[in-house]
């Protein structure tokens, strides 16, 4: 089975999110995306995130029944910070029957030279990019595991939701159904 793998803080999740996995399970060769919540990414400030629980709370219910994508707390029970090697070798390990591909935007792909072991993941991962506004894939471009998708250019963010909630913006289209009542119940992203 054909895996991709969405690595995220999630910090809130929102329609992008939602859209890119729609768009790669349908159109990039993928059975099943699993949006993997990381409690700590090692190249990320800790303190802005939300609780993990939370940001996994809200993935969830963002996905209520999709059958082809689905919410993943795996590396709540590895080892932090979350290393990408460390939750590949963990789930090939667990699961050898699927076959797992990294789904990563330029953005964060700029700085896939400083992931732990990244040359280990070049050489035995597929990497499946989507595209953001003002980034390319640089030199990887040619890499025989690397495929830039075609995917639509989507300029919303997590950083952006969480601003504009900060100063009391209605950002509730920008959020899966439920996720904008989720956080204003719960009082988060407030200043």
């Amino acid at each position: 089975m054909n895996t991709g793998l969405f690595f995220g803080s999630f910090n809130p999740i929102h329609i992008g999110h939602l859209a890119i996995s729609n768009y790669m399970v349908e159109w990039g060769g993928l059975d099943e995306i699993w949006l993997i919540v990381s409690p700590q990414n090692p190249l990320k400030k800790e303190e802005t995130l939300l609780d993990e629980t939370q940001r996994l709370k809200m993935v969830q219910l963002a996905l209520p029944d999709d059958s082809k994508i689905k919410p993943s707390a795996v590396e709540f029970n590895l080892p932090k910070p979350s290393y990408t090697i460390d939750t590949l070798n963990y789930l090939s390990n667990k699961y050898p029957d699927n076959q797992f591909k990294i789904i990563v935007g330029t953005d964060n792909f700029k700085s896939f030279h400083q992931w732990k072991n990244y040359k280990e993941i070049l050489a035995n991962y597929d990497i499946l990019i989507y595209p953001r506004a003002g980034y390319d894939i640089g030199e990887y471009k040619n890499y025989p595991n690397v495929s830039l998708i075609n995917a639509p250019l989507i300029e919303i963010s997590s950083s952006f939701i969480r601003k504009s909630l900060q100063n009391d913006k209605n950002v509730q289209y920008f959020l899966p159904c439920g996720i904008y009542d989720y956080i204003k119940t719960n009082h988060l992203y407030k200043k």
